[in-house]
């Protein structure tokens, strides 16, 4: 395992270096999301029964920017060691393919659990929502930065540049996100709409992360369990399948 660790160090030092971009500038970018949305409509919209809009917000911007940083942390993280050419340090090194995996995708759990973090600590400053049962809330977010840090292995091996690398978050992570229920629930879409977000499994982390908060979803918590689950389970094999062929890593 000193292999495992020297990279997963390795990937923390690079967070750390990181300092304000890595994890300052995403919680003021989702402070501004929720500074505008709940100026707009705290006072119009109660989503659940004693649950204001701002309340209700607040769990949505934190799971949607674990997921977003996370995905980041882990993609940009393998795609730029792959275009440098550095990756081969790593790839000599005596590691398994499993310990590479891991590596990655923990430093991804770490860097989106801080941030997440610090945007629930800010954003107190405009509602302090409940914690109902603190276990949901944790688990959700350790198997949303998982299933994210996951898919950002899988884009930084198949991206061969950066451009790709932007269309995959442009055009899968940041959709999904933005309609996954973050600033909404599916109850108040009409019902065709609702099934549609039925399929999406980020709407599943949101909405069971937010029954950690205040005790209601959507849906039943154990069946987002369920769906998260099976859906981390199914993409850190197919990332793994890869790493083990060593499929675009090794020329």
């Amino acid at each position: 395992m000193l292999s495992f660790y020297a990279l997963f160090y390795k990937e923390l030092l690079r967070i750390w270096n990181g300092g304000i971009q890595a994890v300052l500038a995403p919680v003021l970018s989702t402070l501004l999301y929720l500074l505008i949305f709940s100026h707009m409509l705290e006072q119009q919209t109660e989503i659940y029964p004693g649950v204001r809009y701002t309340a209700f917000l607040i769990p949505g911007l934190v799971m949607m920017t674990v997921l977003q940083i996370a995905y980041s942390n882990s993609s940009t993280s393998l795609s730029a060691s792959k275009i440098t050419g550095n990756l081969v340090f790593a790839l000599l090194a005596p590691i398994a393919y499993w310990e590479f995996f891991l590596a990655y995708v923990l430093a991804a759990v770490v860097r989106g659990l801080v941030v997440g973090t610090g945007v629930y600590l800010a954003a107190l400053w405009f509602a302090q929502p409940p914690m109902q049962f603190p276990c949901w809330i944790i688990l959700f977010a350790l198997l949303g930065g998982a299933l994210l840090g996951s898919l950002g292995v899988v884009a930084g091996i198949w991206a061969e540049n950066f451009d790709q690398l932007g269309g995959y978050a442009n055009f899968i992570v940041t959709p999904l996100t933005f309609l996954s229920g973050a600033f909404y629930s599916i109850h108040s879409l009409p019902s065709f709409w609702q099934q549609v977000s039925r399929l999406n499994p980020f709407f599943y982390i949101i909405d069971g992360f937010r029954y950690g908060f205040f005790g209601v979803s959507d849906i039943s918590p154990w069946l987002s369990l369920a769906v998260v689950s099976g859906s981390l389970l199914m993409l850190a094999g197919f990332a793994l399948a890869l790493l083990k062929s060593g499929y675009k890593l090794r020329l």
